[in-house]
């Protein structure tokens, strides 16, 4: 069984979260609530998340400032953010948005179905940089154990993980471009193409280094990209 995608919504109003629990319930992935920024920092330590879903106008700790905290860490800087707000001041406050690192910025209220499409695109990446890892950690168990698995079942050749790794690959980087083509068209700012960039940057990355395990290639191969 597949393990399901959390997804974080951040918002201090308990309706807006009850909405967006109905809004996204039809992805049959993990929905976990936070009705301040302090509890979402608090979600983010021990949890990983597909996306966040963050109001902007929050008491206290707004979602500028939950998001920036967001960034700073490493272990979370990388989740895609979606911010939410019912209020808008113009492009300066749309920038703001997206400066503090968000992928996309909504208007409420929005349109269910393109929020659950957008949120989506997000789950799809993620489930599939999950397996990716995972058939990474295998195969690498199969490269050190001389084509044994370690105890874990599996008796394939490294060829035919390494092939099924490749597929897998393939198929993010498809979504990764499909993405790149979205905020293309959409006329995103440049800190949500920037975040595309970055995920296609690791996905070269890896790229190179299942080529470099190919049969025939000279010399030893690279490590495996971070997945920070």
């Amino acid at each position: 069984m597949v393990q399901k995608a959390k997804i974080l919504l951040v918002d201090d109003r308990p309706e807006n979260l009850l909405a967006l629990e109905a809004i996204l319930s039809a992805l049959d992935q993990t929905l976990v609530r936070a009705s301040s920024g302090e509890e979402a920092l608090k979600a983010l330590l021990t949890d990983d998340f597909a996306v966040i879903l963050l109001d902007v106008q929050m008491p206290g700790m707004d979602g500028f400032e939950t998001a920036a905290h967001i960034k700073r860490r490493e272990r979370t800087r990388d989740i895609p953010i979606i911010f939410l707000t019912a209020i808008n001041h113009g492009p300066h406050h749309t920038f703001r948005g997206y400066a503090a690192g968000a992928v996309d910025y909504i208007s409420k209220p929005f349109d269910p179905w393109v929020l659950r499409a957008k949120v989506s695109v997000f789950v799809e990446l993620y489930m599939k940089n999950c397996q990716l890892r995972e058939q990474a950690a295998l195969l690498r168990l199969q490269l050190e154990g001389g084509g044994q698995a370690g105890g874990m079942g599996d008796t394939r050749e490294p060829a035919g993980l390494l092939a099924e790794l490749s597929a897998r690959l393939a198929a993010v980087e498809e979504q990764a471009e499909a993405l790149s083509k979205q905020l293309d068209d959409e006329s995103a700012d440049a800190a949500a193409v920037a975040t595309a960039a970055h995920l296609e940057r690791k996905l070269t990355g890896l790229r190179r280094a299942l080529d470099a395990l190919e049969p025939g290639t000279n010399g030893a191969a690279p490590p495996f990209p971070s997945q920070n």
